[in-house]
């Protein structure tokens, strides 16, 4: 399949395009590792690696898992873009994107994007652990070769993406304790129930764009976002028991337990919202809300341990 890809038309086949275009900038390389999504998921990372360590805290073990998984997430990221050149493309919000427009060639991006994850998966290996280091390349495994092809045949494929987006705090609960406990699994769970509101609300958002890409996200499946809308709020009012779990396993103190009660019942009401009124404008507020939630969230989890 990634051979097939590499083969198809690239923009260094079209007439005028300069060296620059070939070899891209340094900022068109930064943009093809996805800053943005990258700090989100070493920002779950570091909370995973605070609830797994025990006994005098190391930094610099800290800074390695940060390191190594931030590699892997910034290569499977170029990578994701490269497989999904030609539909990004396609689509008005991403065809600005490097190699849709032609800045770096296809075969540069895939060298980049191999390279930063090998590396990533070695720094966790040889700097860290072993089992950190086999989450990372699962998790990459899991994202390029399941969720990312699943997105042209089903609407699961959102439900498959959610495994690899929840292994964050896994890898940094790994990292620090060497294997995995229930408090691991509970990070995992937040994760994953958070991201089908927050990701369904970008779908209805861009829906037209996914539709010309032939991406069956489920607002291109269901144009009317009933659907859509309603399971957004069936999996925010699911977050709100999960979320308190750290709080029944001591991981976190009574202020957590207050505060994720807050936040959930504002996550869940936006969810409410967008149901009465399917509209672009109400998913984009329940996109705003996932974007505070999660932050705030483990904010709460830092500042408010558990009384022993």
């Amino acid at each position: 399949m990634l051979g097939r890809n590499l083969i198809a038309a690239s923009p260094l086949a079209k007439p005028g395009i300069g060296d620059r275009s070939v070899r891209g900038s340094i900022q068109d390389f930064i943009d093809l590792t996805k800053p943005r999504i990258t700090w989100l998921i070493l920002m779950s990372t570091a909370i995973g690696y605070y609830f797994g360590h025990r006994g005098p805290f190391s930094l610099l073990s800290l800074i390695h898992t940060v390191i190594g998984t931030g590699l892997v997430a910034s290569g499977t990221a170029a990578l994701n873009q490269w497989y999904e050149r030609e539909a990004d493309r396609k689509m008005r919000r991403t065809q600005t994107r490097p190699l849709p427009a032609g800045r770096i060639a296809p075969m540069h991006a895939l060298v980049f994007g191999i390279a930063l994850a090998a590396a990533g998966v070695l720094e966790l290996g040889f700097a860290v652990n072993w089992l950190s280091a086999l989450l990372c390349a699962l998790t990459l495994a899991m994202y390029l070769f399941f969720y990312t092809p699943l997105k042209q045949k089903t609407w699961w494929s959102t439900t498959v993406g959610a495994v690899p987006g929840a292994m964050p705090p896994l890898i940094g609960f790994a990292a620090a304790r060497g294997h995995l406990t229930p408090e691991a699994w509970v990070l995992f769970a937040i994760l994953f129930v958070w991201q089908f509101p927050h990701f369904y609300a970008i779908a209805w958002m861009y829906r037209e764009d996914y539709s010309r890409a032939g991406i069956l996200m489920l607002p291109v499946v269901e144009p009317d976002g009933e659907s859509t809308a309603r399971q957004m709020f069936w999996f925010c009012l699911a977050l709100i028991p999960i979320s308190l779990a750290p709080n029944w396993l001591g991981m976190t103190g009574i202020v957590y337990l207050a505060g994720a009660l807050i936040l959930g019942a504002l996550f869940l009401y936006s969810t409410v919202l967008v149901q009465n009124n399917r509209t672009i404008l109400q998913a984009r507020r329940v996109l705003l809300a996932s974007v505070v939630y999660l932050p705030v969230l483990y904010g709460l989890m830092l500042l408010d341990p558990p009384r022993l």
